[in-house]
């Protein structure tokens, strides 16, 4: 009986101990933004500090500047603040549930991008035949062929995308007459204006509106109580001084419910596109 009894009592111990939650690890992931996971560490590790005293759960934070290295950190994640390109190119491979809006410094909740070319050049969908689309959202060619360009008219065969955050030198070369259309953000086209070249440059076309970036989880790896007490805490960071820091320092403002219809539209849109 004794023999039982401590092969009970060890059996037990295992049991608890891998029960016992683990750090939760978040992932920030917006393929195309400038930085390295090694320049942006001390910052994720500031956001992680505020977010776990808030929340009462011990996080890690990791910023990865890339699609695949993003999707690849995701593997041990429960938890993430992606761009919407990202969540559409993922959301059925890697498990994404969108929780939350997570709003950037500056902007509004649900931004619209734009297509910038050479002004007066192009005058409909047809008028893009040969030219390259130079995107940082080009790693998903569904998002951009449909969530965003969708309602502009289906595009020729011809057109290539191009993944890259060199905004200014791809404008530059649209205004000088390249065959180049370039895919802009909502804050990058907030920037147009201001642009010694603007005048030789416009809108071809915007998006309709949708969320930028997006507070996801992984279920499997996210109980819900957990989750429960994150998310109370994101959305109250903001009203915290150094929660407000943190959030500024990775040029986010702060997190909102949801908007279901618009990440619902743009999802269809993404959907359409074979």
């Amino acid at each position: 009986m004794r023999t039982w009894s401590k092969l009970a009592l060890i059996a037990a111990m295992a049991v608890s101990a891998s029960a016992a939650p683990d750090k939760q690890l978040l992932v920030v992931s917006s393929p195309g933004s400038p930085g390295s996971t090694d320049e942006a560490q001390p910052r994720m590790d500031a956001f992680a500090a505020a977010l776990s005293a808030k929340a009462g759960i011990p996080i890690a934070a990791v910023y990865d500047p890339s699609d695949s290295g993003g999707a690849k950190r995701f593997a041990k994640a429960g938890l993430g603040i992606v761009s919407l390109p990202f969540f559409l190119e993922h959301e059925q491979a890697l498990g994404l549930h969108a929780r939350l809006d997570a709003v950037q410094k500056g902007r509004p909740p649900l931004e619209r991008w734009a297509l910038v070319a050479q002004k007066g050049r192009i005058k409909g969908a047809d008028g893009l035949a040969g030219f390259t689309i130079v995107s940082n959202a080009a790693f998903a060619p569904a998002f951009v062929r449909g969530s965003v360009l969708g309602d502009y008219g289906a595009l020729p065969a011809n057109v290539k995308l191009s993944q890259s955050g060199a905004v200014l030198s791809s404008l530059r070369r649209a205004a000088a007459g390249e065959p180049i259309a370039v895919l802009l953000d909502g804050s990058q086209a907030a920037s147009l204006a201001s642009l010694p070249f603007a005048s030789k440059l416009e809108v071809v076309t915007r998006s309709p509106p949708m969320p930028a970036d997006l507070v996801v989880t992984i279920d499997s790896r996210m109980p819900a109580r957990d989750w429960s007490a994150i998310d109370r805490a994101l959305q109250a960071l903001p009203s915290d001084p150094g929660g407000a820091a943190t959030l500024e320092a990775i040029q986010l403002d702060r997190f909102v419910p949801l908007d279901d219809k618009a990440l619902a539209a743009a999802r269809r849109a993404y959907a359409k596109v074979p």
